[in-house]
């Protein structure tokens, strides 16, 4: 069938009516491990041809970006980025004017919405008996209404921003994620549709790998967006509009506080599964993840010594900008305090503020250190780290020097999630 699919689409190579779902489906249907060559080649012959496409650029470019990471293995490119196929999402970057910044949390809110809704579309296509891709080792019944429960928190802040979550009027968590996917999909433009359909390729066929790389790409989401909002109280604290800045500071935090049920939704992953896809992701790790350096490298320039290690080497584009001077959020809350234009109460508005954001961003390094710790004890990580002890020396790492970081715990409501799966992971 895909054969046919994609031999018709050379008599007419039209980019709008490539045969995406077909060619998704095969890749979800074998793991993106174990594609057959003969599928491998003709999707190079597509590749080959994008340069004498004609139709619109956003439709070649679509198709350009999908074919790069569905080649990424055996061009050996595979890395986090193309695992997490972040080409195909509309992320804001840190290259985007910062006029633009008060409408990230926007943009943002879309996509996590749908992101974590298609997460849920996935778990009820199984359940329901109209999917039957990835079908190794389903996870329990009460894993899934977890997931439900915890994917909600983490949504429905955005729903309510979305003017969406008026909807949620079921009383449990799978008919609440039922209404929440009918509700977001019912926003959701062509566009957007197509690329949220076509930037899930799991390198192997276990269930939980979808959620794995839905969360993931949630992650990346949030990070691009407190990027965004970094740059933006930058600017404001040049211009010395304190208010201005306590805004962008504060939403940066309430960012990383929304996506903490993530964390959760993720600890229902069944850790034998993580680890029998986790086997074919060598070379992918969020050690790789840019926005994840950006955010660090905007609040303070990290110290040399993490500059030339892995962690900046893999992000090439994010070094060069750190080695070429990148001002910082640091730099600026300096200039700003030490130019005699503030009074005392706002230096101290903006300090509290900074402080604020570090407090949240250390709990979320935290968090994340003790849900590896779970998953992958200590395996190496697949980014060619250390895995766990690796993240263990790098969680304390200051956010700011020109203010403090205050406490740096796990968020306790997320402690307390991932003790309750722990414990139901030791008795199933």
């Amino acid at each position: 069938m895909l054969r046919a699919e994609l031999g018709s689409w050379f008599q007419d190579p039209d980019p709008e009516k490539f045969p995406y779902d077909a060619v998704v489906r095969q890749y979800q249907r074998v793991g993106k491990h174990f594609v057959p060559q003969e599928l491998l080649a003709a999707l190079s012959e597509v590749r080959d041809r994008l340069p004498s496409l004609n139709g619109p650029w956003s439709h070649v470019q679509t198709l350009a970006s999908f074919l790069s990471t569905a080649l990424d293995k055996p061009d050996g490119r595979y890395d986090y980025a193309s695992y997490l196929a972040l080409g195909l999402l509309d992320l804001p970057a840190v290259t985007d004017p910062v006029e633009q910044a008060p409408f990230a949390r926007s943009r943002c809110d879309r996509l996590t919405s749908q992101l974590v809704c298609d997460a849920f579309a996935f778990e009820l296509a199984v359940a329901d008996g109209r999917s039957d891709l990835l079908p190794k080792m389903r996870p329990a019944h009460d894993q899934v209404e977890k997931r439900f429960k915890h994917g909600l928190r983490a949504i429905r802040p955005a729903l309510a921003r979305m003017s969406l979550a008026a909807g949620l009027t079921a009383d449990n968590p799978a008919e609440l994620a039922r209404q929440a996917c009918f509700l977001v999909r019912s926003d959701m433009s062509l566009a957007e549709r197509r690329a949220l359909s076509v930037c899930v390729l799991p390198v192997d066929t276990a269930h939980d790998e979808y959620l794995f790389l839905r969360v993931l790409q949630t992650f990346e989401t949030t990070f691009a967006l407190l990027a965004v909002h970094l740059r933006g109280a930058m600017a404001a604290m040049a211009g010395r509009q304190v208010e201005r800045a306590e805004h962008f500071l504060a939403g940066a935090r309430t960012a990383l506080s929304e996506s903490a049920p993530l964390f959760s939704m993720l600890a229902t992953m069944q850790v034998e599964s993580f680890r029998m896809f986790r086997e074919f992701t060598d070379g992918a790790s969020a050690i790789q993840s840019r926005n994840y350096k950006l955010v660090e490298s905007l609040c303070r320039r990290p110290d040399p010594e993490r500059v030339d290690s892995a962690a900046y080497t893999w992000v090439p584009e994010v070094r060069e900008r750190v080695l070429a001077g990148q001002a910082t959020l640091d730099d600026a809350y300096r200039e700003a305090a030490g130019s005699g234009d503030l009074s005392e109460a706002d230096r101290e508005r903006l300090a509290a503020a900074m402080e604020g954001f570090a407090r949240a961003l250390m709990r979320w390094r935290n968090t994340h250190y003790r849900l590896a710790v779970r998953m992958l004890g200590e395996a190496p990580g697949t980014g060619y780290t250390e895995g766990t002890p690796y993240l263990a020396s790098v969680r304390s790492i200051p956010v700011f020097e020109s203010v403090g970081a205050g406490g740096g715990g796990v968020d306790e409501p997320q402690a307390e999630a991932l003790a309750a799966d722990e414990q139901a992971a030791r008795t199933r």
